[in-house]
């Protein structure tokens, strides 16, 4: 799960931070945008991000506090501030997402997904995905891994091959 929230943190960042691209690209039709923006709503994005906020800001304490009690403390007294703060702020990610949605799909598509989404199945996957997702993820980079592994020990092989000292 922590590694969907993580997931879902990063590409809700990167929406965010992607943004002012976005409003540099000629606008949106204003009826894909509509859409966009329903979609948006239907697949509870708000809700999503705020569920990883959480998630974010307690990967960040390690790198924060590096093992000191008095600033584990004072970061501990900050975090409601900072979820609030950021909450506060939930709509521009909702804004900004609606854009790229409204870019990459037409009108028609996105009034089909938010379709989709309001079914019986479309609820279940948005109530599924974050655990699909984490599953993925763990199998994923376990395959990376294994991969990863297989590839340094037969990189290693054929470059001794060709004579190289390693």
């Amino acid at each position: 799960m922590l590694g969907c929230m993580i997931r879902i943190g990063l590409f809700s960042l990167l929406v965010i931070l992607s943004a002012p691209l976005a409003r540099a690209q000629v606008p949106p039709a204003p009826d894909a945008l509509a859409a966009a923006k329903e979609l948006v709503v239907t697949i509870h994005l708000d809700e999503q991000f705020s569920a990883v906020l959480p998630g974010i800001i307690k990967n960040l304490k390690p790198s924060i506090v590096q093992g000191r009690s008095e600033v584990d403390r004072q970061y501990d007294a900050l975090v409601p501030i900072m979820l609030d703060g950021f909450k506060a702020r939930i709509s521009e990610l909702s804004d900004a997402a609606a854009i790229v949605y409204a870019r990459n799909f037409s009108t028609e598509d996105l009034l089909a997904l938010t379709a989709f989404y309001r079914t019986p199945l479309g609820q279940r996957l948005l109530q599924k995905l974050p655990t699909v997702t984490q599953e993925i993820m763990l199998v994923g980079g376990k395959f990376g891994k294994s991969v990863a592994e297989d590839m340094q020990k037969r990189m290693i092989e054929e470059l001794r091959k060709k004579g190289v000292n390693l």
